[in-house]
């Protein structure tokens, strides 16, 4: 989680971009339920790699802390003050890096319905893609053994592209490898890379698995994040998951479901979705709004909003589309 989330500004700017709420609930706090879910067994421990203090504080260290906590898992904080890459990312929670463990990117969504191989080595989750060419993608053997990554291939390799979640039966070789990658400053686009790691392992034999996800949902930037929460308020409704709070008013209001409205939010002559999500304590009248994201605390008036992104504490009064303005920002 030690990245700034730069295609995500300015959302990302005075929140970390895997606590930005996604269908009412911080991307992280859902992928990590979601690979919880995946593994159907008891997790022992949690460990985030976070950035700069002054960024990732303590109201960030809180809410990953209850996470765990919520999940029945010791909590771990580290952090990654120096951006040198996933690799060395991995090993800033060098304590934490014993037993079988899955490491992944703390800004992507998923769904997936599989059995995760924990006979393999590793397992590598991955995503059918229709043009592999945009991707790093595995290259698999007649046992469908991964026996490569390769990135961005210009030539037909496979259409299984890496989405940035492992799984290691022991995650110490794992280790073992990156440190290896850091005393003999091999580096790949400048960084040290978790690739560099798992590269040496293969080359010593360990075996490595796919296991494929139904879903793959990026929050990389406005446009995507926007596409990824209607995505996600779709699975929710066929899961019956309650998504509107029961302290919403409405005054001469309409909601068009999907949607995820949060506690006291106030909704008066207007009309929501589908595919909206807003945060607790927003006030949203005289509006139209559909296919948008808006966060806590804001107050938004005479709106007519298609593929809009807002923060928190914002307020909004105008005739303006398709806007994306961070927490704090006023448009009247």
């Amino acid at each position: 989680m030690a990245g700034r989330g730069s295609r995500l500004r300015p959302h990302s700017l005075t929140v970390p971009k895997p606590l930005i709420p996604v269908a009412g609930k911080p991307i992280v706090h859902r992928l990590v339920a979601d690979i919880a879910g995946v593994l159907n067994e008891e997790i022992d421990e949690i460990a985030f790699i976070l950035g700069d203090p002054a960024f990732f504080g303590d109201d960030v260290v809180k809410s990953l802390k209850e996470l765990a906590t919520e999940l029945g898992a010791k909590p771990s904080i580290y952090r990654q003050l120096d951006p040198k890459g996933t690799g060395h990312a991995i090993m800033c929670a060098e304590p934490s890096l014993s037993g079988p463990a899955v490491i992944a990117y703390a800004d992507t969504l998923i769904r997936a319905d599989f059995d995760l191989d924990k006979e393999a080595d590793s397992v590598i989750w991955t995503k059918r893609v229709e043009n592999p060419s945009a991707y790093g993608v595995v290259n698999l053997n007649e046992k469908e053994e991964i026996v490569e990554l390769v990135e961005k291939p210009e030539t037909f390799v496979s259409d299984q592209a890496v989405i940035g979640i492992y799984y290691f039966k022991d995650v110490a070789v794992l280790k073992n490898e990156l440190q290896y990658v850091l005393d003999n400053n091999i580096i790949n686009g400048g960084e040290y890379q978790i690739n560099d790691g798992i590269k040496r392992m293969m080359e010593s034999g360990k075996i490595f698995k796919t296991g494929t996800v139904s879903e793959w949902m990026d929050c990389g930037n406005k446009a995507v994040t926007i596409e990824t929460n209607q995505r996600m308020l779709g699975f929710l409704e066929k899961d019956n998951e309650k998504l509107i709070s029961d302290s919403v008013t409405l005054e001469n209001a309409n909601i068009i479901e999907p949607c995820f409205i949060g506690e006291n939010v106030v909704l008066k002559d207007t009309t929501i979705g589908p595919f909206v999500s807003i945060g607790n304590n927003t006030v949203v009248e005289n509006s139209t709004i559909k296919n948008s994201l808006i966060q806590t605390n804001s107050k938004i008036t005479n709106a007519n909003l298609d593929n809009a992104m807002i923060g928190n504490h914002a307020k909004f009064n105008g005739n303006f589309e398709s806007i994306s303005i961070g927490d704090y920002s006023v448009l009247e």
